[in-house]
């Protein structure tokens, strides 16, 4: 924040969001994040999102890439399938994060696309990630042509809150590349 504005945004029906019965998918969330980067009059911008975030920036840097300078992708996941099964039974039982794991199961990266992605973007996971493991960033950062991989040894996926030091400074150095 102190060298970079922020906009923090909640999913759909999370926080103060509103919600409608429209379901929940990926490209919907993608598309409030247009909608609310519209909104706010930003026409170009870095991107860094977390867990079920990330594969909305996967999705964002694959229909709106011109959108985003640089992109960092934090915990993602290839295929939410696997993650939704392994969230059973660890999340509240409320009805709007029901429908994002149901958003989640159908989540498959477009892997084939992703040599095609421009951007500059940057992978972080920790090893010891217990929901998304690593192999999703390890894919995804060799498909994405110049990708960075940022793996810190021995964190979860809550390695921001393990490591908030080590983790701004690492999104910092790769935001000031040229």
């Amino acid at each position: 924040a102190a060298r970079y504005q922020l906009i923090l945004l909640d999913n759909r029906g999370m926080g103060h969001t509103s919600v409608n019965d429209e379901p929940f998918s990926y490209q919907l969330f993608a598309d409030d994040v247009i909608g609310l980067l519209d909104a706010l009059g930003v026409k170009k911008t870095h991107v860094l999102c977390f867990s079920m975030g990330s594969t909305t920036t996967q999705k964002l840097l694959f229909e709106y890439p011109q959108r985003f300078a640089k992109a960092v992708i934090y915990a993602t996941s290839t295929d939410g399938s696997n993650v939704a099964a392994l969230l059973e039974g660890h999340v509240p039982a409320d009805p709007i994060i029901r429908r994002q794991i149901e958003a989640t199961t159908h989540w498959k990266s477009p892997l084939e696309k992703a040599p095609a992605i421009a951007n500059d973007v940057m992978f972080i996971v920790g090893t010891a990630d217990e929901f998304v493991g690593t192999e999703s960033s390890k894919m995804l950062a060799a498909a994405v042509p110049g990708a960075w991989l940022v793996q810190f040894k021995g964190a979860t996926h809550a390695l921001m809150i393990e490591r908030p030091a080590d983790f701004a400074r690492i999104v910092l150095t790769f935001l000031e590349q040229p």
